[in-house]
C-alpha cells in the first residue's frame, strides 16, 4: 500500500523560505512521477513541481519556476520542495502525488494523472 506522508506546514513572512518534504513507503518508485500540488481556498488544485524519480527530471509551474526547487533523495525515499522568495499568493495546501502512468509533459501538470497523493499540508505566506 502506497503512502506519501508530507511535513514542514509552516506560517512564514513574505520573501522567506520553507521546505516541504514527502516521504513515499509501499514500493519501489524508480518508475515513477512525483510531483507537489497546491489548492487555495476556493480555487482548484494547480501543478507546483515533479520530478521523474529516474533521472531526476525537474518540472514546474511558470508561477514557481526560479523560486522553488524540486528534488528527491533515493536513501530515503523522499521529494522535497524547497520555496524561497514566498508570496501571499503561494498560500495554499501543498500536496505531494505520485503517478506510475504518466508519460508525456502535459500528463505530468494534471492532476489526473497521478495514482496516490498524500493528506495536504498548510503553506501560510503573510504580506
Amino acid at each position: 500500500q502506497v503512502q506519501l506522508v508530507e511535513s514542514g506546514r509552516g506560517l512564514v513572512q513574505a520573501g522567506g523560505s520553507l521546505r516541504l518534504s514527502c516521504a513515499a513507503s509501499g514500493r519501489t518508485f524508480s518508475t515513477y512521477v512525483m510531483g507537489w500540488f497546491r489548492q487555495a481556498p476556493g480555487k482548484e488544485r494547480e501543478f507546483v513541481a515533479a520530478i521523474r524519480w529516474s533521472g531526476g527530471r525537474t518540472y514546474y509551474a511558470d508561477s514557481v519556476r526560479g523560486r522553488f526547487s524540486i528534488s528527491r533523495d533515493n536513501a530515503k525515499n523522499t521529494v522535497y520542495l524547497q520555496m524561497n522568495i514566498l508570496k501571499p499568493e503561494d498560500t495554499a495546501v501543498y500536496y505531494c502525488a505520485a503517478g506510475y502512468r504518466i508519460i508525456t509533459t502535459d500528463q505530468i501538470m494534471d492532476r489526473r494523472g497521478y495514482d496516490y497523493w498524500g493528506q495536504g499540508t498548510q503553506v501560510t505566506v503573510s504580506s
